[in-house]
């Protein structure tokens, strides 16, 4: 048998084959096409109050006259903080490797040494003790990094499953004027899930003045984290 001759052979068996593929295809989604369907789209959120609060605490010692050591106020900060009952070794933490100990030159002459740390606390009553401890002994480079919900991927799950019954309630709704029902869900599309989280940045927000020497922080609540989540589904028609 020629070359030609095998080619041909094969284009003969592979052509049929891969029509009736294409016609299996073409088939399925004919079907599912035709099936009478209804599509809605539904979304919902919820407000969340975060329960971990991350703050950012630098500490820096001035190599000039009248300086306070880095470790004198290392141990002056563990002191007021045991004091608001933080548990240091589960909350406090270094920012990085690097931050155990930085130097750099701000003039000729001046080195200033420092140290960054990171706090979590669980909720803004405690974060603004927090800064005004840390202020009363000189340590006021203090600011929000972010705050979080712990329990967001309960929470999402949660909305996910709201969205699903919203959509079947909807396209109840929507079918009554027909005289027609839901059927099965045929398709079912996960559009996304957002949070909006906007704490972050300056932590003086939660102070007033301290010119009163009984000063207490504002008994307030960081703004809460939104959380939206958005599904489709296609739903089958029933007569």
């Amino acid at each position: 048998m020629t070359h030609t001759n095998q080619i041909m052979k094969i284009k003969n068996i592979l052509v049929p084959f891969f029509f009736l593929i294409c016609l299996k295809g073409f088939t399925q989604g004919k079907n599912f096409i035709d099936q009478p369907y209804l599509e809605t789209t539904s979304r919902v959120d919820s407000l969340v109050i975060p329960d971990r609060i991350y703050l950012s605490i630098t500490i820096a010692e001035l190599d000039s006259k009248g300086k306070v050591s880095l470790e004198k106020q290392e141990n002056q900060m563990e002191a007021k903080l045991n004091s608001l009952n933080i548990d240091l070794k589960k909350q406090l933490s270094l920012a990085d490797l690097s931050s155990n100990f930085n130097q750099y030159f701000l003039r000729k002459k001046d080195v200033e040494k420092s140290k960054q740390y990171i706090l979590l606390v669980y909720d803004a009553e405690t974060a603004g003790k927090v800064i005004l401890g840390l202020e009363s002994i000189g340590i006021a480079n203090v600011y929000l990094l972010k705050g979080e919900y712990s329990k967001i991927e309960e929470l999402t799950i949660k909305l996910k499953q709201e969205a699903v019954k919203k959509a079947k309630e909807q396209a109840q709704m929507m079918l009554i004027p027909l005289e027609q029902t839901v059927g099965k869900a045929i398709y079912i599309s996960d559009l996304n899930t957002s949070v909006y989280n906007r704490i972050q940045g300056k932590s003086q927000v939660l102070r007033t003045s301290m010119e009163s020497d009984n000063y207490e922080p504002i008994p307030i609540e960081f703004e809460k984290i939104k959380v939206e989540t958005a599904i489709t589904i296609r739903f089958a028609i029933s007569e």
